[in-house]
């Protein structure tokens, strides 16, 4: 600018100045002028337009939320199907109502069993007469004790016997020798135990004299009293048993006496008397009737009980209870259908000749979470939970439990988490759809950036940050937990440094992206 106003004075002297240089010399200078406006426009231009295309990373206190979607479903739900097949006679619930555990829900037609039973009971009352007719009228608790008489006399009998088989037989000479070799050790032990007491006498004298002239304690007497007394009370057991060994050697050396031998004769005859008579007695209760009759009548008794359980019991799965309290939430059978029995069924369609009604017990919400947020979620961990029946409230849920083990959805890898429905369970109902927020970490001057300020190139990912120039340039960052429409930076920029959300004029994405 200042060389153009050097030339104005010359211009200004020109005696006949040439209107073509004159010309030449103001285009010049309003040239040099619009130059400098134009710079100065396209400066300010720049960074109204940087503001524009970028947003400033920002450090803010925030939570971690994850979102995901969910289906609320029952806690507990079982199709209650028959145990025997046959037309539904009865249906005592309709759907809605509550019901308690063990509750009669449905009865199937049970005409045909009942008829049955009452015939197996018919059969087992005349088994029962004929017993009875056997055992001649005898009261049940009579026959009892007359057997358990002869029982005891047959047992006093063989005793009786046996006793007097062994004094029959007289002493054995190897009884005779292990009697006397007993006395033998009896005497060697009382010798060696009154040798102790004699030593032990002698240390009370000891310890006496050294008591009196103060070189032991008074407990240093006494412990060898203690020995002393033990000594002498071991001496009287093994003359004892030196005494009890020398009259069993002497009668073993005897032999057994004439009158023993005709006691125990007695005896037996007295016992075999006994046994006699119990059996008689026996029989008369039985009045004749033989053993194996009896046998045979109790065994008739026995089937025709076993007979009558096996009705009652097919009697009894005519009727459908339920397993556990809850509320009817299926009715799929109605009265005069035909139901087979069947495990539960997954939904109506495969249940309508399988099941009778559904019962459902509590709710909770199954969420699906991505795997890439599974690691935010832990049991305990509080929930919001918005129906699209009810997109204005919020309910309150909490994680329950997470599946260990991932599934696949359409090349997706979820993992299915249980909730538990803390408010919302009187509007909220099986089947309804859900959307989840997963309350995480409450983060501290976390560095923020909208997600959209994300790129990925090859595999790694960035942003897009003004260079020296202002012009789009690749900047690795790592990123942390989304919160919302935001996601957490946590290193590669800092607090202030603008992103690009979107290119200036010129540059296009891929372009960036693809540079080395």
């Amino acid at each position: 600018m200042s060389g153009v106003f050097m030339q104005l004075p010359i211009v200004g002297k020109l005696k006949h100045p040439n209107p073509w240089i004159a010309g030449l010399v103001v285009a010049g200078v309003l040239g040099v002028g619009s130059v400098a406006i134009v710079t100065r426009q396209n400066t300010a231009s720049q960074t109204e337009n940087l503001a524009e295309l970028t947003v400033p990373v920002e450090a803010a206190d925030v939570t971690v939320r994850i979102e995901a979607t969910g289906e609320v479903q029952p806690e507990q739900r079982v199709n209650l199907s028959p145990k025997v097949q046959g037309r539904l006679e009865r249906l005592f619930v309709e759907q809605g109502d509550r019901i308690s555990q063990g509750e009669v829900v449905a009865q199937m037609e049970s005409q045909e069993i009942a008829a049955q039973l009452a015939q197996a009971q018919a059969r087992l009352d005349r088994a029962r007469a004929n017993l009875a007719e056997l055992e001649n009228g005898a009261r049940p608790e009579e026959i009892d004790r007359a057997r358990a008489g002869v029982r005891q006399a047959r047992s006093q009998w063989e005793r009786s016997q046996a006793q007097l088989a062994e004094l029959r037989a007289g002493s054995r000479l190897e009884d005779i020798a292990e009697a006397e070799a007993a006395v033998g050790r009896a005497e060697a032990a009382i010798a060696e135990v009154e040798s102790r007491v004699a030593l032990a006498q002698q240390d009370v004298r000891r310890n006496e004299q050294l008591y009196r002239d103060g070189a032991i304690s008074r407990q240093d007497l006494d412990r060898a009293v203690d020995e002393e007394r033990r000594a002498r009370a071991s001496l009287q057991q093994v003359r004892a048993s030196a005494e009890e060994a020398r009259r069993r050697l002497e009668r073993l050396r005897n032999g057994a006496r004439i009158e023993e031998i005709d006691r125990a004769e007695a005896e037996v005859a007295s016992a075999r008397a006994s046994l006699e008579e119990a059996q008689a007695r026996l029989d008369e209760l039985l009045n004749g009737t033989r053993p194996e009759d009896i046998a045979s009548a109790e065994a008739d008794v026995m089937e025709a009980e076993a007979q009558v359980r096996y009705y009652e019991v097919q009697l009894e799965d005519t009727r459908v209870r339920a397993p556990f309290s809850g509320i009817i939430a299926q009715r799929y059978a109605d009265v005069g259908a035909f139901v087979t029995p069947a495990t539960s069924a997954s939904d109506v369609s495969s249940a309508t000749s399988t099941s009778i009604v559904a019962l459902a017990k509590g709710l909770e919400v199954l969420a699906k979470v991505p795997e890439a947020d599974i690691s935010q979620i832990y049991t305990g961990q509080s929930v919001e939970i918005v129906a699209d029946a009810y997109p204005d409230e919020v309910f309150e849920g909490r994680v329950k439990i997470i599946a260990p083990e991932a599934v696949e959805e359409r090349d997706v890898t979820l993992f299915q988490v249980r909730l538990d429905v803390l408010t919302g369970e009187d509007k909220l109902r099986s089947g309804m759809n859900v959307d989840l927020t997963f309350l995480g970490d409450r983060l501290s001057n976390a560095l923020v950036l909208p997600i959209r300020a994300i790129v990925t190139r090859r595999g790694e990912t960035g942003v897009l940050v003004p260079n020296d120039r202002n012009r789009a340039e690749f900047q690795p960052v790592t990123i942390g937990p989304t919160i919302g429409d935001r996601v957490q930076i946590l290193e590669g920029v800092s607090a202030g440094d603008r992103v690009f959300v979107e290119l200036p004029e010129g540059q296009e994405r891929d372009d960036i992206l693809d540079e080395s």
